[in-house]
């Protein structure tokens, strides 16, 4: 086994374990903290297959500006700071949870048996970064796609921001 297959390893466990513990904790605040060491697994992994490209956007897009909306949100929203929080499991948890356990077992079927071409470097092409900036910000591509998803975030801020003051002067 070389180093890099031993940190991929390695960071794979750590997102994986981190990624449960999103699902499983009981505090909100603490299942957003989990999902950003998940996703700092991701950027890892991503810089150990040499993509440092997809490794920033990781690190910069989902740790550096969504999840810290999504911790915002959490802390204006009163009451899921809540330590003593009741359980937030129902009587559809175990039916959930064989659901995923199917999809994860066909899923895994799909993938292993999948033909997957075998790669190499010089399939891509070399300026596939500047290609991908390019259509980001062309109108005719996916200009539309990216400020609607950039719209939706300020909207979900408000909003939150309007309920957790909203609650405050009800209260």
């Amino acid at each position: 086994m070389t180093a890099q297959q031993f940190f991929f390893l390695l960071f794979a466990l750590i997102t994986l374990g981190s990624a449960l513990r999103v699902v499983l904790v009981r505090n909100l605040f603490h299942a957003a903290l989990w999902l950003i060491a998940t996703l700092a697994g991701v950027a890892a992994i991503f810089a150990l297959l040499e993509a440092g490209f997809l490794a920033v956007v990781q690190v910069l897009t989902y740790i550096g500006a969504i999840s810290i909306l999504i911790i915002f949100a959490i802390m204006l929203t009163s009451g899921m700071m809540n330590p003593t929080a009741e359980r937030r499991l129902n009587s559809w948890s175990g039916l959930g949870a064989v659901v995923a356990a199917v999809l994860l077992l066909l899923l895994g079927r799909v993938i292993t048996s999948f033909p997957w071409p075998e790669a190499s470097l010089a399939q891509a092409p070399a300026d596939s970064i500047e290609t991908l900036g390019k259509a980001l910000v062309d109108p005719a591509q996916f200009v539309l796609p990216f400020e609607a998803a950039s719209v939706l975030l300020l909207v979900a801020l408000v909003g939150a921001i309007y309920v957790a003051r909203a609650r405050q002067k009800g209260e």
